[in-house]
């Protein structure tokens, strides 16, 4: 059986019908209240943009390298794995000669070639020359032989590839 609902008495019936329910405040609105949050936020925003757009301009003014450095690992794998490393080997120098041609002006670069060539690439690094197995390769490689590339170790042609890989990540463009 349900119980019987409580009799209450009639004065603390009419306190009861007087009660009215707990009155919430506003909610707390996030917008700033004052100017001056208004300003930071602006001067954020501007600072973020302004970050987000150099390092947009670093990242396309640097996009040579990573291509070239794709490349160049795409040559390693060839004097890896293909047998020859004296033919993957003679790629290198017209990499290196595309990389100049990106970062430098044409009339500075295009025109060097053999010894002027490889001592631009070595001030290029901050060095006063390039080590040997590179500057050599870089002198001369277009005019070896099939038979001469051919004679080429795979650790000479990879330490070519490292030093090329070197200049790659670290030359610095002077105006």
């Amino acid at each position: 059986m349900a119980d019987p609902a409580p009799v209450l008495d009639p004065s603390v019936r009419a306190a009861l019908e007087k009660l009215a329910d707990i009155a919430a405040p506003p909610p707390v609105s996030l917008m700033p209240q004052t100017w001056g949050w208004a300003v930071l936020a602006s001067i954020v925003l501007a600072l973020a943009a302004w970050g987000l757009l150099r390092w947009h301009r670093h990242r396309e003014a640097n996009r040579y390298r990573v291509e070239a450095l794709a490349e160049l690992a795409r040559i390693e794998q060839a004097m890896i794995h293909g047998g020859a490393p004296g033919a993957a080997l003679i790629q290198i120098p017209s990499l290196l000669k595309r990389v100049a041609l990106a970062a430098w002006p044409r009339p500075r670069v295009a025109s060097l070639a053999q010894k002027p060539w490889a001592d631009f690439v070595g001030s290029a690094e901050g060095e006063a020359a390039l080590p040997a197995p590179l500057a050599v390769l870089l002198n001369d490689a277009e005019y070896r032989s099939a038979k001469d590339l051919a004679a080429v170790s795979a650790d000479d042609a990879l330490a070519c590839a490292r030093i090329a890989k070197r200049w790659i990540e670290a030359h610095r463009v002077s105006a």
